[in-house]
């Protein structure tokens, strides 16, 4: 651990306030210039000696949190996922919520995907064979909101081939009880389009006949 005072005040920043926590008794937030940066076990503040309107390095408290809270936060991110798979981008959202800082995030995320805990691909790939009624394009645009990469997306998204089951499904319901008018044909692909299938795959499902091709959009 390095010293807290350092050579030269343009590396340091002032503590402005340290306050106990709410949900959390043993454990306090540290404020940055008046912005919060992380939260402390109270034991690692009074060890070394932290208080308001002292100038520390950032990065020493990054290194005070890493050193005190590393386990805790692996053990609250191992727990978070109990219920469900989560990305990664989730789970540094999660600890970045908690008051971690990078350095533990980035130790926890390492530790995760070393014993097999975090993976994007597999996320990805669970994700797909759960759902139904939506074409790829809708899928990696939901994949993207949950903070999948980009790599794990296209990757899983390639081993898979258009629901095109799901999108006659889709294209029966729409049309159910509605003649089967060129007008309504269209509004069915328009709708299948929606929902993430391929142009030609909704055409397929809604069976549009290649007398009509003049009259649908490519």
């Amino acid at each position: 651990m390095r010293r807290i005072f350092a050579p030269s005040e343009d590396d340091l920043a002032e503590i402005t306030s340290i306050e106990p926590q709410k949900k959390d008794k043993n454990r306090c937030s540290i404020f940055i210039d008046g912005r919060f940066y992380c939260g402390l076990t109270l034991e690692a503040a009074i060890k070394y000696r932290l208080k308001a309107g002292m100038h520390v390095e950032k990065s020493l408290l990054d290194e005070i949190q890493l050193e005190t809270d590393k386990n805790t936060a692996l053990d609250k991110a191992l727990t978070h996922i109990s219920a469900s798979m989560k990305t990664e981008r989730q789970i540094r959202d999660f600890l970045d919520k908690k008051g971690y800082t990078a350095a533990v995030c980035d130790y926890v995320v390492e530790r995760m995907q070393y014993y097999g805990f975090l993976d994007d691909y597999a996320y990805c790939k669970a994700y797909i064979s759960g759902v139904s009624g939506r074409g790829k394009r809708l899928i990696e645009a939901d994949l993207i909101k949950r903070g999948a990469s980009r790599a794990a997306i296209e990757r899983a998204l390639s081993e898979v081939e258009e629901d095109d089951g799901g999108a006659k499904q889709l294209a029966a319901k729409y049309l159910r009880g509605k003649e089967r008018t060129k007008e309504n044909l269209y509004k069915a692909v328009k709708y299948l389009v929606s929902r993430g299938y391929g142009y030609d795959s909704a055409r397929r499902a809604v069976d549009v006949s290649e007398d009509g091709d003049e009259d649908y959009p490519s």
